[in-house]
């Protein structure tokens, strides 16, 4: 199907099944150490008639299709003027009466821009969702990925959203930190998510692109990656230090190994680490084994390891890749995972 309006080419899992509407083109940041997704592309408001324009033809093309969320692309949608962003979702709205969730990426940089009294206006309008990549509550992680924001202005950004009563899905990489700092990146950045306390905590798993600032530093030996037990050790400690938040936690990429880690805390914490420490516990075969067919798509649980069938193809494919050494196989598994959109 081609979607007759204007584009960006991400948007959150979560909106998988939202009305997208571009604000603003790529990212006005873009210099993110593990990101390619506006490599060489410039930053660029949209104007208003334009994303009314396309408002008009999405409204045309969907027919009264009952959305209930709409997504606004680019990379951050809260950089636009104030009162521009207050007129393009009050058209929105009108168009698609509808929508109960209206969303956005923002950079906390961006968000700490906004008076109060700005976000909380905006959110009355109808963007009451933000998604903040926070990617880290270490200074030395968050210096050394370039994401140009401190651990300080993270955490204030965070408080002044909610305050402002927008909800808050604060992302989190797991690996980011490399064999250098995972212990520092886990620790740090649950104290962040301690005082922020977003209604969602997401974590993803760095895949080091092609092409990538990180890809240079790894290459140079200035980055090392961690072994997929090592993350998972990783995310246990940052799960661990997560204190009196009431988010739902969740795994729910495709490139990250444990997807069925997914629930609300503080609740269901014990049983959320029983599952990481149900992985970081199995023999080192099916430990292995599950890593591989994980990464390959055969699995998508745990518990998939009790298909025999499942297991013996990934065993088929272990012996055809003939690797036998650890460094190998967790360079394969990571070649697997640097794939994944």
């Amino acid at each position: 199907m081609n979607y007759p309006i204007e584009l960006g080419p991400i948007r959150p899992v979560d909106e998988a099944d939202s009305l997208l509407i571009r604000t603003t083109r790529n990212c006005p940041w873009n210099r993110c150490e593990f990101c390619v997704n506006y490599q060489g592309e410039r930053f660029s408001v949209r104007s208003v008639q334009e994303i009314k324009n396309d408002i008009d033809t999405a409204a045309h093309y969907f027919n009264g299709h009952p959305f209930t969320s709409c997504f606004l692309q680019d990379g951050d949608s809260l950089i636009m003027k104030t009162g521009d962003l207050l007129e393009i979702l009050d058209y929105l709205k009108k168009r698609f009466p509808t929508l109960i969730t209206i969303s956005s990426y923002g950079r906390a940089w961006s968000i700490s821009r906004k008076s109060l009294e700005e976000l909380q206006e905006i959110c009355s309008a109808g963007l009451n969702m933000l998604y903040c990549g926070m990617e880290s509550g270490s200074a030395a992680v968050l210096e050394t990925m370039k994401k140009g924001v401190t651990p300080r202005e993270i955490i204030s950004a965070g408080i002044q959203a909610k305050q402002a009563g927008i909800f808050l899905s604060e992302f989190v990489i797991s690996g980011l930190g490399g064999t250098r700092h995972w212990q520092e990146h886990a620790s740090s950045t649950a104290l962040a998510l301690n005082e922020i306390n977003p209604d969602k905590i997401r974590v993803l798993t760095i895949g080091v692109k092609n092409g990538s600032g990180l890809e240079k530093k790894l290459l140079a030996g200035e980055y090392c990656l961690q072994t997929e037990e090592n993350i998972i050790e990783e995310q246990k400690l940052m799960l661990k230090n997560l204190n009196g938040v009431t988010s739902h936690y969740a795994h729910h990429h495709g490139i990250d190994l444990l997807i069925e880690v997914r629930g609300k805390l503080p609740e269901e914490k014990d049983r959320l680490l029983s599952i990481l420490d149900r992985f970081l516990n199995l023999p080192e075969n099916e430990k292995l084994n599950f890593i591989l067919g994980r990464r390959l798509g055969l699995y998508n649980c745990l518990n998939d390891l009790r298909d025999t069938g499942r297991y013996d193809a990934v065993e088929e494919q272990f012996r055809k890749l003939k690797l036998t050494r650890r460094d190998e196989l967790e360079t394969l598994f990571h070649s697997l995972r640097a794939k994944v959109v």
